[in-house]
């Protein structure tokens, strides 16, 4: 099954927080197109930007809940060899079309556009990993990962992902008792969501599962009996004085006042979505049961006169005629959606147009008198 082509949500939405491998759709080509559209002018305060795919990362060991050591520039640069303190940063998410990697912990940029903070990001080969601290025999501090590898990867069918083992094979600096050995890098693991400790302010649980609808005292469809339409006075005292009608209309009471307002009820079929799956799926239904009806009655029409002909041959006249029909309805709705648009008018006003044009012209062609000239023009002569 061929993978779809990239969209512009994915391209705009393209850092995430989950940690896990689950497709390889940040491998896939950005279309021309789809490049023109990230360049227009209501992006620019989204990541927009990608990299060549043969410069992204397919597989990512360097995830989100990692704490690693920024190589390069004054911060973590030399760190831990000269005897300056490693500044660690834990990465918060990253960017598989960018090969970024966002890191908590350090200065915020605040875009004036946007007015949102946003973490710093740095390409993935400036981060090392961070294994944890060891006791050297000459020097004590931290040690990072230098060369990253990691175990064939495996497809979980139970939670949709690729899981492999990741290991460190160098570190920096080197630890003796180990060398040579695979020392395993642990993936993050999530932390669980803490909520916060109810105050006063908040909501209590009986409150919220306290069911505050009344229904109306009839049935909303046209099954049961209807209710008597109010009068204007009745259905403005009933708005304006809701908890006082009772002392107003006594007999309009139990059909309007004190319960919401009926008219929600009867429109419950205009105002709901038409265009929901299942609306969509019954339309489709009842216009496949009337093509099939409509063929049937084709069908049981020239059965019955075959007129020389065999059934093979009926059936076949059947379904021309069903589908000759079946294209002049289609023509004669397209005609219909396009009064209704009010092509007929604009068709009705260019012929207008036309014609005035035409008028003009032939009018202009009529009236035309040319200047008497000084001895270029010719009077023919009389036949």
């Amino acid at each position: 099954m061929p993978l779809h082509r990239l969209t512009k949500g994915e391209i705009v939405n393209a850092v995430t927080r989950n940690p896990w491998t689950t497709a390889f759709r940040h491998l896939l080509p950005a279309s021309k197109t789809l490049k023109k559209t990230l360049n227009g002018p209501a992006l620019v305060n989204y990541s927009k930007k990608i990299v060549p795919v043969n410069e992204r990362i397919k597989w990512w060991n360097i995830v989100p809940g990692d704490q690693v050591r920024l190589l390069g520039g004054r911060r973590g640069g030399k760190g831990g060899r000269d005897g300056r303190q490693v500044l660690l940063h834990e990465v918060v998410a990253i960017n598989k079309f960018r090969n970024r990697v966002y890191v908590r912990g350090m200065k915020h940029d605040l875009s004036p556009e946007s007015g949102q903070r946003t973490d710093k990001n740095y390409h993935y080969s400036r981060c090392q990993l961070f294994l944890g601290e060891h006791e050297l025999p000459l020097k004590a501090g931290e040690t990072e990962r230098k060369v990253v590898s990691n175990l064939p990867p495996v497809w979980n069918p139970y939670l949709h992902r690729w899981q492999w083992e990741r290991f460190a094979t160098k570190t920096v600096p080197s630890l003796p008792e180990r060398t040579g050995e695979r020392i395993s890098i642990p993936w993050p693991k999530s932390r669980p969501t803490i909520h916060a400790d109810a105050t006063p302010l908040d909501t209590s649980e009986e409150e919220v599962l306290k069911i505050t609808y009344k229904p109306p005292p009839f049935s909303p469809t046209l099954r049961g009996l209807l209710p008597r339409v109010p009068t204007e006075k009745e259905y403005l005292r009933s708005v304006y004085n809701r908890d006082r009608n009772s002392a107003y209309n006594k007999s309009f009471v139990t059909n309007f006042g004190n319960t919401q307002p009926p008219l929600e009820q009867f429109l419950y079929k205009e105002l709901s979505n038409p265009h929901s799956r299942a609306k969509k799926m019954k339309r489709w239904q009842q216009a496949h049961l009337a093509k099939r009806a409509l063929l049937n009655e084709y069908m049981k029409e020239e059965l019955q006169d075959l007129r020389g002909r065999t059934q093979g041959e009926a059936r076949a006249e059947a379904a021309f005629r069903c589908r000759q029909k079946l294209e002049e309805d289609k023509k004669e709705e397209r005609k219909t959606r396009w009064v209704k648009r009010g092509g007929e008018e604009r068709l009705e006003r260019k012929i207008k147009m036309k014609k005035r044009k035409e008028d003009k012209k032939r009018s202009r062609l009529v009236n035309l008198v040319l200047k008497e000239g000084e001895g270029n023009q010719v009077i023919p002569k009389e036949f």
